[in-house]
């Protein structure tokens, strides 16, 4: 018993210093990888859906309201569509429709100025 005793104890504490560390690292990666998700998203500029174009709250009822988020570039877009369809196809060329919405920003911006 007194050899079990050597050799596990130091094992034991091994692996539990081994996982608590383990913890401990992807607790603060996670920590900074939720610094776009913590922000508010810039609201939407536009009164058209982004895709289609058509007016949001017309023939197709209410807009689908929806967070884009890309935490690589540091995105976090309120974006509005006039229907369903219009998400997946956002999804498909995400890049083209945020200079869409971007752009729109900044013609309000210098509307105000």
């Amino acid at each position: 018993m007194k050899s079990f005793n050597r050799i596990c104890r130091p094992l034991i504490g091994a692996v539990v210093l081994a996982a608590a560390f383990a913890a401990i690292s992807s607790i603060s990666r996670a920590a900074g990888t939720n610094l776009v998700a913590a922000t508010k998203p810039v609201p939407y500029p536009l009164a058209t859906c982004v895709v289609s174009g058509d007016k949001l709250g017309g023939d197709m009822g209410p807009p689908i309201v929806f967070i884009y988020q890309d935490k690589a570039k540091g995105i976090n877009q309120e974006i509005k569509f006039c229907c369903p369809d219009c998400k997946p196809k956002f999804l498909a060329n995400p890049d083209k429709y945020m200079k869409i919405i971007k752009d729109a920003e900044a013609k309000a911006k210098e509307a105000k100025n």
